[in-house]
């Protein structure tokens, strides 16, 4: 898709990028984006073809943003939309290069959904070493003062994959220890695998309980429809043309 003037039509098409290897998560994922999206809207669903089966580490981010770029610089090109579903939003400023369409990660959506919902939310996440990642994407944001907690529950990324009663139930718990302590009114789920998890958890809890994939397709939607694309004045302007080597070598402009 092309730059301004930009004339949405009817139905779109929504690149979703799963940052990890995992299949099952990737159409789990995918799954969550197609229960919210309009019925105008197609969801392709895809992974990287290299990097971590989960991410769960900087390491794993490092790389997890390399094959977001690989998948927007390959997949990209006839997407109205783009939404980057890992917690961390790796690679969100590389895809935003890459392509003319609006590119969401899904913990800037959360956040900033969350924010209208209530005047303080907690983010419930995985593993407790990946919270000082999301205070960092709070801080980038300018949301570390909407947000009153990040809560690791060391539930492994790939668990979500299959969750049975006993993980959900230690995300309620954690969901309501958060809402307790922090004094929050809303939860921000801090990994895309929780998206299955979010109309169980919202019922459970009572309060909003926000899924950055779900917000992220509507976003977007939102977005396409009114026409508005990813600035290509400064640092978001199209890469400039070099050579690569190794397996990036497809990758150049």
């Amino acid at each position: 898709m092309g730059p301004y003037p930009f004339h949405p039509g009817t139905d779109m098409k929504i690149l979703l990028i799963n940052p990890n290897t995992s299949a099952g998560m990737t159409a789990g994922i995918a799954a969550a984006a197609r229960a919210v999206a309009g019925p105008g809207t197609q969801i392709v669903a895809t992974q990287p073809s290299f990097g971590p089966a989960s991410i769960e580490s900087h390491f794993d981010e490092a790389i997890a943003a390399a094959g977001v770029a690989e998948q927007v610089r390959l997949n990209g090109a006839d997407a109205d939309a783009v939404v980057v579903a890992c917690f961390g939003d790796p690679g969100l400023d590389a895809a935003r290069e890459a392509t003319h369409a609006p590119v969401i990660g899904i913990a800037e959506a959360a956040f900033q959904a969350a924010s209208l919902l209530a005047t303080g939310f907690s983010v419930v996440t995985t593993m407790t070493r990946t919270c000082v990642m999301a205070e960092r994407l709070l801080q980038r944001y300018g949301m570390a003062g909407a947000c009153r907690g990040v809560h690791g529950t060391d539930v492994p990324v790939l668990a979500l994959e299959h969750c049975d009663e006993a993980t959900l139930t230690q995300l309620e718990t954690a969901a309501r220890h958060a809402l307790d302590r922090d004094r929050s009114g809303a939860i921000v789920l801090g990994c895309a695998g929780m998206a299955p998890l979010c109309d169980t958890l919202t019922e459970r809890l009572g309060v909003p309980v926000v899924d950055g994939v779900a917000v992220a397709v509507k976003w977007a939607e939102g977005l396409v429809s009114l026409g508005l694309r990813t600035s290509k004045r400064g640092d978001y302007a199209v890469p400039p043309a070099k050579a690569m080597v190794g397996w990036a070598q497809g990758l150049q402009w």
